[in-house]
C-alpha cells in the first residue's frame, strides 16, 4: 500500500470537526448510498417483472421453431429433423401446422389460432400438462368401441372456454377457411369438424389462454388443407438459454430462402426490445442520483485542495512527485465512491429481503395475477451499478486531482 493511499485515507479519517467540507462529503456518500440502492432495487423489480413475463409467454412456446418458407423446405424438411434429434441440446421434437379457425358452440363463435402438434409430444415439447386445471392435456383420437377411430380431441386455453361455455367432455365444432376459393367458386362446404374438448389449460398468458387451441396434428392438418405437409418443427431445449446457439448453427447449415429458424425469444422480439429498453431507461435516469452526488465529491474535494494547500506544498518540497499528489486525491474520491457504493449494496440488499421475507409490497391477484411484486436480485446487476458508481466517483475526483498536482509550493508555504 503505497504513501499516497496512507495520506488519502489518513485525510478522510481527520475530519473530527463539522465543517462545510464534511457536511459535503457526508452527504455525497450518502447520495451514492441512496443512488445506488435505488438503481439495486429497480433493477431487481425489472428483473423479476421480466422473469415473470418471460415465463408466461415461453410457457407453451418452444424454445426453437424451423419452418419452411419455399417449396423446395418442404421438400427436406425431414433432413432437419434428423438434426434435431441427434443434437445433445434438444430434448423433444414435434411436427407442426397451425392456422386461423372459428370455434363454434351453440350460440359462440370465435376466431381461434389452432396449432397441430404430435400427440405423444403434448408435454414434452408445449408442456401443456403442467398448466391443465380441468380435464386433461390428452390430444388423441377418441376410439369407438368396435376400435373405429371416432372424434379429435382438442385442449382449450381457460378463458376461450369459458367465453364458448365448454367443459371437458363438451364437443366443438371448428371450421377452416382453408378450402375457401372452392367454397365461392363452387358453393363448397368449408371443412367442418367435431372435436371433444378433453380439457383445458390456465397458463396466465393472454395470448394462448383466450386465443389458442391445440388438436393432433392429423386433424389440423385436414383442417387447414395441409394434406401430408407440415409447416416446419418445434423443439425444446434441455436449456432455453440455448435457443440462441441452435438457432445460430442450424442457419450456418440451412438455405435462409427455404427456412426461418425462430428463438423464444424472437417469438416475442417486440415485447422483449420494450422491456430491454425500459431498463435501460430505468438505469440511466436513476444513475443521475450517483451523478448529482458525485458532484458533491467535486466540491468537497475543490474545498479540500483549498484547505490543504500548505500541506500539498510541504509535500512537494519534500519530494513528493505531482503524480503522486494526484493519487492523493484520486483516492479520497475512490474510498467516498466506495464506501457510498457497498453501503448502497447493502441497503438494497436488506430492501429486497424485507420484500422477499415480509411481502412490504403485497398486490392484488386478481389483477396482477400474481400476490406481490416480484424481485430478483443478480449479480449482473452489482457489477453495472459498481463500476458506474466508482467511475463516476474518479471522475469526479479528476479536476480537483489535476488542481492540486499543480499547487507551487512555494506559493502555497510563502505566506505561512
Amino acid at each position: 500500500m503505497g504513501v499516497d493511499f496512507l495520506i488519502a485515507w489518513r485525510y478522510i479519517k481527520s475530519r473530527h470537526r463539522l465543517n462545510f467540507i464534511t457536511i459535503i462529503s457526508y452527504l455525497s456518500t450518502a447520495g451514492i448510498t441512496i443512488g445506488v440502492a435505488a438503481l439495486i432495487v429497480v433493477l431487481s423489480v425489472f428483473n423479476g417483472f421480466g422473469s415473470l413475463v418471460t415465463s408466461y409467454l415461453i410457457s407453451l412456446d418452444p424454445h426453437v421453431r424451423i419452418e419452411a418458407k419455399s417449396e423446395n423446405g418442404q421438400q427436406n424438411l425431414k433432413q432437419l429433423e434428423d438434426m434435431l434429434r441427434k443434437d445433445d441440446r434438444v430434448r423433444a421434437v414435434t411436427p407442426f401446422v397451425s392456422g386461423k379457425v372459428l370455434l363454434v358452440h351453440e350460440d359462440a363463435t370465435f376466431a381461434v389460432s389452432l396449432k397441430g402438434i404430435d400427440p405423444y409430444e403434448v408435454n414434452n415439447v408445449c408442456d401443456v400438462g403442467s398448466y391443465i386445471n380441468k380435464g386433461t392435456e390428452s390430444l388423441h383420437t377418441i376410439r369407438q368401441s368396435d376400435g373405429t377411430l371416432g372424434l379429435p380431441r382438442t385442449v382449450l386455453g381457460a378463458i376461450l372456454a369459458y367465453n364458448l361455455g365448454v367443459v371437458p367432455g363438451d364437443t366443438v365444432t371448428v371450421i377452416s377457411s382453408a378450402n375457401i376459393d372452392q367454397m365461392l367458386m363452387v358453393h363448397a362446404m368449408p371443412l367442418t369438424v367435431k372435436a371433444v374438448v378433453s380439457g383445458t389449460y390456465y397458463s396466465k398468458s393472454n395470448e394462448y389462454d383466450v386465443d389458442y387451441m391445440f388438436m393432433s396434428i392429423d386433424a389440423a392438418q385436414y383442417l387447414l388443407g395441409y394434406d401430408n405437409a407440415i409447416q416446419g418443427y418445434e423443439a425444446r431445449l434441455n436449456n432455453k438459454d440455448d435457443a440462441s446457439s441452435v438457432q445460430k448453427d442450424f442457419n450456418s447449415h440451412i438455405n435462409k430462402a427455404d427456412y426461418v429458424v425462430s428463438t423464444w425469444y424472437d417469438l416475442h422480439r417486440e415485447l422483449f426490445t420494450v422491456m430491454k429498453i425500459e431498463r435501460w431507461v430505468a438505469y440511466l435516469l436513476l444513475s443521475l442520483i450517483i451523478l448529482i452526488a458525485v458532484f458533491n465529491i467535486l466540491a468537497s474535494l475543490t474545498m479540500s485542495v483549498i484547505e490543504k494547500k500548505r500541506d500539498i506544498g510541504i509535500l512537494r518540497t519534500m519530494g513528493m512527485e505531482q503524480k503522486k499528489i494526484r493519487k492523493i486525491y484520486f483516492y479520497q474520491g475512490l474510498i467516498v465512491g466506495l464506501v457510498g457504493t457497498l453501503a448502497g449494496f447493502a441497503l438494497g440488499y436488506f430492501i429486497y429481503w424485507l420484500q422477499v421475507t415480509y411481502v412490504i409490497y403485497p398486490l392484488d391477484p386478481t389483477q396482477f395475477k400474481i400476490s406481490a411484486l416480484p424481485i430478483e436480485l443478480r449479480w449482473t446487476d452489482f457489477v453495472a451499478v459498481g463500476l458506474a458508481s466508482l467511475g463516476l466517483s474518479l471522475v469526479a475526483s479528476f479536476i480537483p486531482a489535476k488542481r492540486a498536482a499543480k499547487v507551487d509550493p512555494l506559493e502555497s508555504i510563502r505566506w505561512e
